[in-house]
């Protein structure tokens, strides 16, 4: 059994969250705060010394005042814990989601939609190209909603389903075995450098 202190504490808060297997009691709460409240202080510090010092104040102090414009419409955020300024918070949300969407849709358009038009049009004549045109033609024939599916397009349709549901059930049993990938290796630690039964 490792007398080291940190192992000690780390496998404490392994088995304080995994009690939460047994029911939701306090133990697990503190180890749930204490994550939340570390994760917090370590992004505000982290913020603070890799935005906030090189990005407002360094460049105030080398004259470079044009950044107080967005740090005042940053601190906007803060008025929605006052009664009478609250209002003043809808502006830095605007210009966020603005500025948010104005980046992200023709990237999202350029890498969700011509990249996977692009993939399924220009590959080699293969079976799994012809798998992956055959899903790719079913599913949008299932999202085709103008036309009643019946007949052939409901035949494509229902082939569709069955794409989405391999595609989920792809995507289910991958996050699956993540988690136990995880817990695993928090079994590992607790037995390997905590109780040193296994080497």
């Amino acid at each position: 059994m490792s007398t080291n202190i940190w192992v000690w504490i780390a496998a404490l808060l392994t088995l304080s969250v995994y009690s939460f297997l047994y029911k939701d009691n306090p133990i697990y709460r503190f180890a749930e705060y204490l994550f939340i409240g570390t994760s917090v202080g370590y992004s505000i510090g982290f913020l603070y010394w890799n935005a906030f010092i090189p990005r407002i104040v360094r460049p105030v102090q080398a004259g470079d005042y044009i950044v107080l414009i967005p740090t005042f419409i940053g601190l906007l955020f803060f008025a929605r814990f006052t009664r009478k300024w609250t209002w003043l918070v809808r502006y830095p949300i605007a210009i966020s989601l603005g500025i948010g969407a104005g980046i992200s849709i023709p990237l999202t358009i350029q890498a969700g939609i011509f990249r996977q038009l692009q993939a399924t049009m220009v590959g080699d004549f293969t079976i799994s190209n012809i798998i992956m045109v055959v899903g790719v033609i079913c599913t949008l024939f299932y999202f085709f909603f103008s036309l009643e599916q019946k007949g052939v397009v409901g035949g494509v349709a229902k082939t569709g389903i069955w794409y989405i549901m391999i595609a989920f059930g792809a995507i289910f049993g991958y996050t699956v075995m993540a988690r136990i990938a995880l817990f695993v290796s928090r079994v590992q630690f607790l037995l390997h450098d905590w109780l040193g039964i296994i080497k």
